[in-house]
């Protein structure tokens, strides 16, 4: 057997942290290394993190990343290293990877087809190489001239030979394209291909990229290596890391998709006979490759990717494996969390603040926070006794704000990044996540005269259960204040609908409640830790969903309005499914309880004896009822919008076919109500808090979801449209029920004239 040890991986990168983002790749050199492999790939754009975005327009990033790939060089001795990196040539910006062995550079080779939909813009940093199957030479910086000793290598569509052993590579979007460059290079006859990318998180999408990894090799045979940024690299994606390896359509090995680790190096033992001869069993494929033109090559001299034969002897190819998914309740429980766990270590804050409401939204967040705090106690307090992960162990160490002594008198050991065993000084360890949270998330309910005792228990509850510091508050003084300072004024004093006042009263009313609740959540942010003795300040989470957020039902600048929210991706429905799965798997059980309550705003009245109620109910104020609206329709009005990219004509046409429980001039009403909502609050989406992006629907305006903001609320010729597409196709289902009834009539006549 022909055997080759290759080895991918998942690396924690973040956008211009270039000293950071070359230790972690050295890291997973040395790591690949140790596991024997002599070919190692790393994630898309590693060198200065993927989402430097604007930042890949300035001349200093360029000059950055080969500063930093001078520091990498020296690692390279005795493995072929396939690492992402922005590369400036001929006046124009390529994203590419670029291939070093024994401090020199082999290849450079720029990607074809870049991603430019959704959250991807990198048409707008970097071009495309169009020139197919050619190299041109590209002149190496001065630095890396007196590492390498080169003055130009190739650059350009090639691939690299290395004896009779063919390695290409395709970059991230180019898998996902209709004429993969996988294809081309199997059919040359490429051995192994690998893929570095930077390919975030969404629900329910991995299994697309297992499957496409899976194809790249089940029909042409060949190895398939792909490495991922793992982590919130600076911005609204967590990339979700799985580096994997795949050989003739089987994966044979995975890496972990969630993680609050660094470094992920996947390694696993290829047969390069195996490869040929499922191929050339292949006669199809066999006339195809006749007919491919030829890579040009890079050649590879005075070096072998093969595992020596005597050490071949021992060694057996690695098998298929069963891929691992998580559920969606499991992806929501973990990448928002992982999420958070690198947002707070890097932001160099002190911790998180969530104004507990004891809704599914803020419990669900807070949910998350307490996972998190789970996963890194875990991380330095392995179950299994294995040693704490040192990155880790610092991370915390300075968020809680325990300084490490320079001159301590006991050591305790750790596991650094390449699992080399190294020592620090004793001190905090977290051992138990309800401790840990209770120094890094304070929590807090607001209450006010229109308040529930019900959501008030829920919120200490689960406060109780994660181990926030919680405050049970009143702001009745502040939003009375805020209402008198209007009256002195303006000499009028507005009431609630139920009291007999205007619709524009009673919003005007419930909005000066959640708006204070904004005001007071950023004050207890900046104060808390001070009141405490503590150095620092909180970052203030947000907690509306995603649903709610493309409806516009939220207040504008309210506790919608946060640094960060974990939950604006989400929608509605997944987060009620998250809630049941947690209130047993976090074991938090006061989320079951959120889970059964019917959600209510609660700013407007409790009912009482006096007002018609009983006392201590609310008044009907769900929020569904408010909203006009199911959170299940939400979702598929958001899914059509987005994804189906349905205007208000089109989505009609499309539910009529879905719904037919429902006559078309209700789907019309029903279509009319959410784009008209849509419109008037899109306003709103300009302002959003910067969320987790795990739905394709979002309708984030700044990145993602790009669409004017003042619209013609009344639509008038997509709505006349639809009003005449309903009454046409109720005509018809009149007349179709007049023949039908006319046709059963005259059955039995017809019958009985044949008898």
């Amino acid at each position: 057997m022909k055997l080759v040890r290759a080895s991918t991986c998942n690396l924690n990168q973040w956008a211009m942290d270039f000293r950071g983002n070359r230790d972690r790749i050295i890291a997973s050199i040395e790591v690949a290394k140790k596991h024997g492999s002599r070919y190692r790939i790393g994630p898309e754009l590693e060198i200065s993190g993927y989402s430097c975005e604007d930042h890949f327009h300035e001349g200093d990033t360029y000059t950055h990343s080969w500063e930093s790939l001078e520091g990498i060089l020296p690692y390279t001795n005795d493995i072929l290293c396939d690492i992402g990196i922005p590369v400036l040539h001929r006046s124009v910006h390529y994203n590419c990877r670029v291939y070093c062995l024994n401090q020199k550079i082999v290849l450079i080779r720029p990607k074809k087809y870049l991603a430019s939909d959704g959250n991807y813009r990198e048409e707008r940093f970097f071009a495309a190489w169009s020139k197919h199957m050619e190299v041109e030479d590209f002149i190496l910086p001065e630095n890396i001239q007196a590492v390498t000793s080169q003055v130009s290598v190739p650059f350009g569509d090639a691939v690299v030979q290395i004896g009779d052993i063919l390695i290409g590579t395709e970059t991230c979007e180019e898998l996902f394209t209709p004429n993969s460059p996988h294809i081309q290079l199997s059919l040359f006859g490429v051995d192994i291909i690998g893929n570095g990318s930077g390919s975030h998180h969404q629900l329910r999408k991995l299994n697309q990229r297992i499957d496409l990894i899976s194809e790249a090799t089940a029909k042409g045979g060949g190895a398939y290596l792909y490495a991922n940024q793992q982590g919130c690299d600076g911005n609204r994606l967590y990339f979700d890391g799985c580096a994997l390896i795949s050989v003739n359509g089987k994966i044979v090995a995975q890496g972990t998709q969630f993680s609050v680790y660094d470094v992920e190096v996947v390694t696993g033992i290829i047969d390069i006979n195996a490869i040929r001869s499922f191929r050339s069993y292949l006669p199809s494929r066999a006339v195809q490759a006749t007919h491919s033109h030829p890579f040009p090559l890079a050649i590879v001299k005075d070096f072998s990717v093969l595992i020596p034969y005597d050490e071949s002897l021992e060694c057996i190819p690695s098998p298929p494996i069963k891929v691992h998914y998580y559920s969606p309740e499991e992806e929501i429980a973990l990448g928002p969390s992982c999420w958070l766990w690198d947002y707070l270590r890097r932001s160099g804050m002190s911790g998180y603040f969530l104004p507990l409401s004891g809704g599914a939204d803020s419990s669900s967040t807070a949910a998350m926070v307490g996972c998190m705090c789970q996963l890194v106690v875990k991380a330095c307090s392995p179950e299994n006794g294995g040693l704490p992960r040192l990155n880790v162990l610092r991370d915390v160490r300075n968020i809680v704000g325990e300084v490490e002594d320079p001159n301590p008198t006991s050591l305790i050991k750790c596991e650094s990044e390449t699992g080399e065993i190294c020592f620090v000084p004793d001190g905090y360890i977290p051992r138990d996540p309800k401790e840990l949270a209770h120094r890094i998330f304070f929590t807090s309910y607001m209450g006010t005269v229109n308040s529930s005792e019900q959501t008030c228990q829920r919120a200490k509850g689960l406060a109780e259960e994660i181990g926030s510091h919680h405050y049970d508050v009143r702001i009745d003084s502040v939003v009375g204040s805020i209402q008198q300072f209007f009256v002195d004024h303006i000499h009028k004093t507005p009431k609630f609908e139920i009291h007999g006042g205007s619709p524009p009263e009673d919003i005007a009313l419930q909005n000066i409640q959640a708006r204070s609740r904004m005001l007071i959540s950023y004050m207890f942010a900046q104060l808390l830790l001070w009141s405490e003795g503590r150095k620092g300040a909180l970052l203030v989470l947000g907690s509306a969903n995603v649903d709610e957020a493309l409806r516009g039902y939220l207040t504008k600048y309210d506790c919608s309005s946060a640094d960060i929210n974990p939950i604006g991706g989400i929608s509605k429905s997944d987060i009620r499914r998250f809630l049941a799965w947690g209130a047993t798997n976090l074991g938090y059980p006061t989320l079951q309880g959120v889970v059964d309550a019917v959600p209510v705003a609660e700013l407007r009245p409790l009912a009482t004896p006096q007002n018609g109620g009983v006392s201590g109910q609310i008044w009907t104020q769900t929020d569904e009822a408010d909203m006009g609206m199911t959170y299940d329709d939400l979702s598929e009005f958001g899914r059509l919008r987005k994804v189906e990219r349905c205007g208000p004509v089109s989505m009609f046409q499309r539910l009529t076919a879905v719904w037919t429980h429902l006559q078309p001039t209700v789907i019309a009403d029903k279509v009319k109500h959410f784009f008209r909502c849509y419109s008037i609050n899109r306003h709103k989406m300009t302002v959003l808090t910067p969320s987790y992006h795990a739905e394709n629907y979002s309708p984030e305006d700044n990145r993602y979801d790009l669409r004017q903001f003042l619209y013609n609320s009344r639509w008038p010729w997509q709505f006349e449209r639809v009003d005449s597409l309903a009454q046409a196709m109720q005509q018809h289902k009149k007349r179709k029920l007049a023949e039908d009834s006319v046709s059963n009539s005259l059955e039995p006549q017809a019958k009985k004239r044949s008898e």
